[in-house]
């Protein structure tokens, strides 16, 4: 309770990995998504006499469900999990219930079965599986609701009731493409309440009126159905959270809540290691912007940057971006040095379950460096290996008592970027480092450093598990070169006061100014056929 979080052991690990996609325990949740669903067709009732018997009900349900469960398997080969297959089938499963139930209810309190149609959930199921699993998910909980809801709706009223079902469920998922604001689930509860109007208007669901009664009746089956809707929205809103924190999902809500900058952590970061807190905004920038380019959850991106450096906060000092004049490495080893930089991944994670962040953050923050080598001092320490290498040679020292410079320790531990996001960022996160080198940057000069980090990163294998293709990663360096021009452009050099001064004295005494004596220059450089610095580096850019 002291301590936060605790890392899970390995076991543990496995045991909740072979769960999540362990084929038996699917088949047991369609097996039993198959059983529920035929129950409550059984059981229905349709307010008047079954068109069909029961056990040709379920019979059409078990061949309905057989065949969406097919294409669910195959649209997800080889990459569905268990915790999703619960979640789609669950709220589908949630959804038909309570049409269940109203149709059930509903005809005992009112006679007009109009009231049963205008009242029916349409968007909960839809709604909840497109916001939190995608549009995908969010149209085949639509075809699947619409197809087996036919079975429990109303008597004689089993078109009436797709037709209602499937368009206002693709208004939802339609509307839900970015929800990065709760008043966007509120907004879509609104429109699936009016297209459940107009469609209950052309069905004769609703009456024009002719006469005070007709016109109360009206309002309230208008009322009635744009309630319903807007209440589902809310219902979705509130449940969101939990059901990210039991399915282990993370919406763009609750990455944009993350993102304030606020945070304990960052605020931290601010005051203690303002330098890494800097590079973490300028990496932000960069991983946001390209990660738009090849549509990779930008949002996510931006956040997880935030915090991919929050292991420095243990020994801010000993990190080039946060020293001053002096640099604690003077004092060290090569070898100690990198084991100090190498352990900024390892205290990071430790930070971030002590702090119950998000488990994204914490992958990105153990991947953000794969197992890449500490370049700097794996070749400091080198050097300092063949110079005691000479001096044994020359009987200074013996050679026997030397350390060897094993590579492996000079390896951060991994692993490599699993995600796209998690590579953008590790792309990010070398190229601002670089950038700060550059003297006078340029445009071509910044082009052929991101080119070059990108290039070595490939060769060294680093982005061959994070799922990005190589026209990605050209749209990925394209980005980070438009980013950094806009962030190093070059600034006007002011005058200062005294040569203000200089130059009103000169135009009194009829001579030229400085000014006037730079374009001259620059008109005969131009005259001899000499470039001035701006003419080379457009040639230079235009050449490459």
């Amino acid at each position: 309770m002291s301590s936060g979080k605790k890392r899970r052991t390995q076991g543990e690990r496995a045991v909740v990995g072979s769960i999540d996609r362990s084929v038996f325990f699917r088949v047991l949740l369609y097996l039993l998504f198959v059983v529920f669903s035929s129950v409550l067709v059984f059981t229905s009732v349709n307010g008047g006499e079954r068109i069909i018997t029961p056990m040709t009900a379920v019979f059409v349900n078990i061949l309905m469900v057989s065949g969406l469960i097919v294409m669910f398997d195959m649209q997800h080969l080889h990459r569905v999990r268990n915790g999703r297959v619960c979640l789609v089938f669950g709220c589908i499963l949630l959804h038909l219930a309570v049409i269940y139930f109203v149709s059930i209810f509903a005809p005992a309190t009112e006679s007009d079965v109009s009231y049963t149609l205008l009242m029916l959930p349409y968007a909960f199921a839809p709604l909840v599986n497109s916001v939190l699993l995608g549009r995908l998910s969010g149209m085949f909980t639509t075809y699947v609701v619409t197809m087996l809801g036919g079975l429990l709706a109303p008597a004689g009223y089993g078109m009436e009731y797709m037709v209602l079902s499937l368009i206002t469920g693709v208004a939802v998922v339609i509307l839900t493409k970015q929800v990065r604001r709760r008043g966007s689930l509120l907004r879509a509860g609104f429109y699936a309440g009016v297209a459940v109007l107009v469609l209950g208007v052309i069905f004769e669901l609703i009456q024009i009126p002719v006469d005070s009664v007709a016109f109360q009746e009206m309002m309230k089956k208008a009322l009635g159905a744009l309630g319903v809707s807007l209440l589902i929205a809310m219902i979705v809103s509130g449940i969101l959270p939990a059901l990210e924190s039991l399915f282990g999902i993370t919406t763009d809500i609750s990455w944009l809540e993350m993102s304030d900058l606020n945070h304990k952590l960052l605020r931290q970061m601010q005051l203690e290691a303002p330098g890494t807190f800097h590079h973490s905004l300028i990496v932000a920038s960069l991983a946001e912007a390209a990660a738009e380019e090849v549509g990779a959850n930008a949002t996510m991106c931006r956040v997880c940057a935030y915090f991919h450096d929050i292991g420095k906060l243990k020994k801010p000092t000993y990190f080039i971006e946060n020293q001053g004049e002096e640099n604690p490495h003077d004092s060290l080893t090569p070898s100690m040095s990198a084991l100090i930089i190498i352990a900024h991944v390892k205290d990071g994670v430790d930070l971030a379950i002590k702090k119950k962040l998000n488990p994204v953050i914490i992958d990105v923050i153990r991947e953000h460096h794969g197992d890449s080598l500490v370049y700097y001092f794996y070749h400091k320490a080198r050097e300092a290996r063949r110079d005691a290498e000479n001096k044994a040679g020359k009987g200074l020292e013996n050679i026997e008592d030397l350390p060897d410079v094993d590579e492996k320790n000079f390896r951060y531990a991994g692993p490599r970027p699993r995600t796209p996001e998690s590579g953008i960022i590790s792309l990010a996160d070398c190229v601002e480092s670089a950038s700060r080198s550059l003297t006078k940057p340029t445009a071509a000069k910044i082009g052929s450093l991101v080119n070059d980090i990108v290039a070595k990163r490939i060769a060294e294998g680093q982005m061959d598990d994070c799922g990005l293709t190589l026209k990605d990663l050209k749209k990925v360096r394209e980005s980070f070169s438009k980013t950094l021009r806009s962030m190093l452009h070059s600034r006007i050099d002011y005058p200062k006061e005294a040569d203000r001064k200089n130059d009103a004295e000169l135009r009194m005494a009829g001579r030229p100014s400085s000014l006037q004596r730079k374009n001259e220059n620059s008109l005969e450089n131009r005259k001899s056929g000499k470039r001035t610095g701006k003419q080379t580096d457009k040639l230079d850019q235009s050449a490459k």
